[in-house]
């Protein structure tokens, strides 16, 4: 119904703010991580935003970039997962980490939000994998405006070397990244998705 909503900050609370529109104060549900990143009370805000209308409710749902509005819309379309669950999810993990998340099975990352059960967990990376992907713009974004460089190895193929970027991108050193790689059988057969996955995999069973 509301693409968006602009106006001054009137009230911000950890979960939900009131924007003054012309006189008219509209309450906006938002992420943890929205909260802390908007500003303050008088400050200029615009977010995106969700409606839900119910039978008795009406309520808004807002986000500082359209990409936590694209996957707060594609959480809440996973059987199981309503608005506060998808919310909660979003406050604890951006949008990419959710990405990140989903791609390479991690049940235990998602469950970290309140509401989210292994599960639901299990029920988002079922009903999601396909319908998202993270590309070169999405890592940069999210990195601090560069992907994150790896130095290719002689013993990697194109496949292997995305895997061990996107290791690395999340927080492991090339090193170990590459060890981890090379040590899964037939690693040479598979798609990067696949190695990241099993690669994440051992290296949390450490």
């Amino acid at each position: 119904m509301f693409a968006f909503v602009e106006g001054v900050l009137e009230l911000l609370e950890p979960d939900s703010c009131v924007v003054d529109i012309g006189g008219l104060g509209i309450n906006v549900n938002i992420t943890q991580r929205c909260s802390a990143e908007i500003g303050n009370p008088g400050d200029h805000v615009k977010l995106y935003t969700y409606t839900q209308v119910a039978e008795d409710t009406f309520q808004l749902y807002g986000f500082d970039n359209r990409d936590d509005l694209d996957m707060f819309r594609k959480l809440v379309g996973v059987s199981g997962v309503g608005p506060k669950s998808a919310l909660s999810l979003l406050s604890v993990l951006d949008s990419d980490s959710i990405r990140y998340a989903i791609l390479s099975d991690d049940i235990k990352a998602l469950s970290k939000a309140k509401g989210i059960s292994a599960k639901t967990a299990g029920k988002i990376i079922l009903e999601l994998k396909g319908k998202v992907d993270l590309s070169d713009a999405e890592l940069a974004r999210h990195y601090g405006g560069t992907a994150p460089a790896v130095t290719p190895k002689a013993d990697l193929g194109r496949e292997e070397a995305d895997a061990l970027a996107a290791l690395v991108s999340l927080g492991y050193s090339e090193s170990e990244s590459s060890k981890t790689i090379l040590s899964i059988e037939d690693h040479a057969s598979h798609d990067s998705g696949t190695l990241l996955s099993l690669a994440l995999k051992i290296l949390y069973g450490k």
